[in-house]
Parts: C-alpha cells; structure tokens; sequence
C-alpha cells in the first residue's frame, strides 16, 4: 500500500509540474523532420525526393503576430516554403499544400492556400531574401484571420485564412538539397524612418472624426511601403454604424486625418456588410464638412452611394454614375491632380506615371496626373468653394472592384480633400484601407 500510494503521489507531482509549465508559459515542443537545427538555422537533410518540414512550438498571437525567414542557401532547387500551419500538420508535406495550412513559396513565388495547387502571388526569392509572415490578429477569436507575407520587409500580399482552435504555428518547408535558413520568430516588421507618414499606433488615430461610428476590430498590419516612423498601420479599418438609423440626419461619419495628396491620391473601402439599407457612401469632403451630412450632400463635397450608384456632388439630389454596390464589392476613390500640383506643405511630388489600384482586381490602371484632354465633367451649379487661390481643380475619379466608374471635376478647398465615408443603416460595416497602393 505504501508503495502505491508513493506512486500515486509521484504521479500527482508530475501533473501538476506539468500544469505549471503550461501556465509558466515555457517553450512547447518543436517539430521537424529531414531536417536539422542548429540554433536559429535550420538546414535540408533529406534526398530532394521528400519534403521536410519545421513547425514551431508556439503559434503566432496577439503579442507575438510575425515572423521572419532568412534565405541562407537556396540549394539545387531553392523549393522553400515559409507560412502558416495547424499544430499537427504532417512533416512531409510543404506548408500550404494541406487544409488549414498557407505558404509563400520561395522558387515560383505562388501563394499555396491549403491546396497542392499554388497561385501566383509575389517575386521570387533567392539567396539573402528575407521572407515574413504574419497575422492580423484581432479576427482570431472569430475563428479566422488576415495572414500576410512580406519580402525584404515590403508587403508582398495577404488572404484571409480559418483558424482552429489550436491557432497558426510558423512553419517552414524544404524540398532541396544544400537549403538552409535562418528563422526569427521574435521579428518585428518596422520600416526606416524615410517617408512623411505619421506613426499609427491605435485603431482610431488615423480619423480625426468619428460620429456615430465605430471602429471595431480592424485588421492590424504594417504599412506596406514608404518606410515611416516605426509605421505601424491599421490598414483595414473595420468601420462600423452605430447610430440610430432613423432619418437622414442620423449620418454615421467617418473623415480621415490627412487629405489626400499626390503622394497617397487613393484610398479603398469594402463592403462587409451592407446593413439594412447599404446607405454607404465613400468620397471626399472639404474638414469641416457637417457631421449630420451623408458625403455628396453639401458643398465641398463629392460621393458614390453604394445604394443608388449615384454620384453626389455638393448636392442632396445625386446623378446616375454607377451600378449599384452590395456586400464583398470593392469601392475606390482618388483624384487626378495636374501635373504642377503641389498640395500646400506637401513636398517633391513622385513622378509615377501609372499605377493598378490593386494587384488581384481586374484592373483600373490610374494616372496620378491628368492630362489636359481629361478635363471632361463641369463643376455643378453651386458647388464653387471659397478658395485661398484661384484655379485649384482636380479630377476626382471613383472605382467599384477595380473597375473606372467615371469622374467628377471639383474645386480643392482650403486644407485639402480628406477621404470622408458616411453610413446610414443599422448592421453596415466596412473595411477602409487608406493605403491601397503603397505596396
């Protein structure tokens, strides 16, 4: 009897160390195969006819949403995978090619999304690359998330992923003799101090108002290019209706911090929800526009509503421009500025000449300057603006999924053209990424 009751209690010992160690937070278990770890270096071991794989001991999380992989060698093949992928996932098969599992693949450049079968995605990667992941991670109590990759610290692409309730491990693929890589599951993804951006370090510090609207989640990622002071982004802003919802004075408004200028000309919301009556309007309006005004409705200001495809320009009474728009559309706004166009306090203007409004969307592609014979629309009646200078016109231009759906001339006010989304029915919500084309 004494001898099992020593076992016994042994054995109550160990559950309990154990029951500590997961509450103490100490390193899980790692896993690979046909593989070796020398440190933070892992290297192929394998005959470049099997697949080896390492997955990390802890999935990615709020306080830990990143990491990063340094291409040492590429081997024979250079067939390195670096992704995401389930707890269990098997050994022999690459990150990406299984349920539940997604990848950016180092020699083709595709994007494997649980499917044996890639998709092109971004640039290949070679010797010196440093290939990043992450996850937005705010979506994963949701039971899905944002999952984005990075080369060289540049936003290459994200797609949405589920997420079991075990989470996503970092994983890492090899198919090649001679592979080896360095991995950093403690990266962080901020850029040099080089652009005029500013820091963005909380959901709501890129709107300078918010009415009767919310931000309730948003899909917290790095800023995709243009260095910034360590920018830390909310590049899809959930923006949610929160008001009564009752009359046409119980506008929901969301106006942005900065105006747009020749250096960030466009920005894009997508539908998430179309509420009620998807009175969802997306434009640009003058900063101190009315707050109980949808944008489009009074002057210094031009909008799409997505409920009618008309436009609004400086009037309560709109004009057929578009189709109409519903849940998952895409809708975008910019302007044309001239090609001498300097925004008051805005520096050296980047001469691009072309730009896609987003990689993925069929596409619209923008000219960041208009030309003398695109000058097209009128301005309406009563629309003119008190202007500190005489002559300051752009053409503001609108998309829906990538798509030109047409443009209105107007009058730049005093301070700018701020990007301006006005919501009007209980349940809409939607995402704002201010940045599209910085990537």
């Amino acid at each position: 009897m004494d001898d099992i009751n020593v076992l016994h209690h042994r054995c109550l010992l160990n559950l309990r160390r154990r029951i500590r160690d997961i509450g103490d937070g100490r390193p899980a278990q790692e896993r690979y195969m046909r593989l070796q770890k020398d440190g933070d270096t892992l290297s192929y071991q394998g005959n470049s006819e099997e697949v080896g794989c390492y997955v990390a001991g802890h999935p990615l999380s709020k306080g830990n949403c990143y990491f990063e992989v340094t291409i040492v060698d590429t081997g024979v093949r250079g067939t390195i995978a670096v992704g995401l992928v389930p707890k269990f996932y098997r050994l022999d098969h690459q990150p990406g090619w299984l349920p539940y599992s997604v990848a950016y693949h180092a020699d083709n450049g595709k994007l494997y999304n649980g499917n044996p079968v890639g998709q092109q995605f971004g640039p290949k990667c070679a010797q010196g690359d440093r290939i990043g992941c992450g996850i937005h991670s705010e979506n994963i109590e949701a039971g899905f998330t944002t999952v984005f990759f990075t080369k060289n610290g540049k936003e290459v692409g994200s797609v949405e992923v589920p997420v079991s309730a075990e989470g996503l491990f970092p994983a890492v693929g090899m198919h090649s003799m001679g592979e080896e890589v360095k991995v950093d599951l403690q990266a962080e993804w901020l850029l040099d101090e080089d652009d005029s951006m500013m820091m963005v370090d909380s959901h709501e510090d890129e709107w300078a108002r918010l009415f009767d609207v919310r931000v309730s989640g948003t899909a917290a990622g790095r800023i995709k290019e243009g260095g910034g002071l360590h920018k830390v982004e909310m590049l899809l802003k959930l923006l949610e209706y929160v008001g009564k919802g009752k009359s046409i004075t119980d506008v929901g408004l969301a106006q942005a911090r900065q105006p747009l200028t020749t250096r960030c000309h466009y920005y894009e919301l997508e539908i998430v929800d179309a509420g009620e009556k998807c009175y969802i309007a997306l434009g640009l309006a003058r900063r101190d526009y009315p707050r109980n005004r949808h944008p489009g409705w009074s002057r210094g200001s031009v909008a799409y509503h997505a409920d009618d495809g008309k436009i609004f320009h400086g009037s309560g009474v709109g004009d057929a421009f578009g189709p109409r728009c519903f849940k998952g559309d895409i809708m975008g706004c910019g302007i044309m500025f001239p090609r001498d166009y300097i925004l008051d306090g805005e520096g050296d203007v980047d001469d691009w000449d072309r730009l896609e409004v987003r990689p993925g969307h069929a596409g619209v592609q923008n000219f960041l300057y208009l030309n003398d014979e695109e000058e097209e629309e009128e301005e309406e009646d009563g629309e003119e603006i008190e202007q500190g200078q005489e002559g300051r016109k752009v053409t503001v231009f609108f998309t829906r999924n990538g798509k030109l759906m047409g443009r209105r001339e107007m009058a730049v006010p005093p301070g700018g053209l701020y990007p301006t989304v006005g919501m009007l029915s209980s349940g809409e919500k939607v995402k704002v990424d201010l940045h599209p084309l910085s990537g």
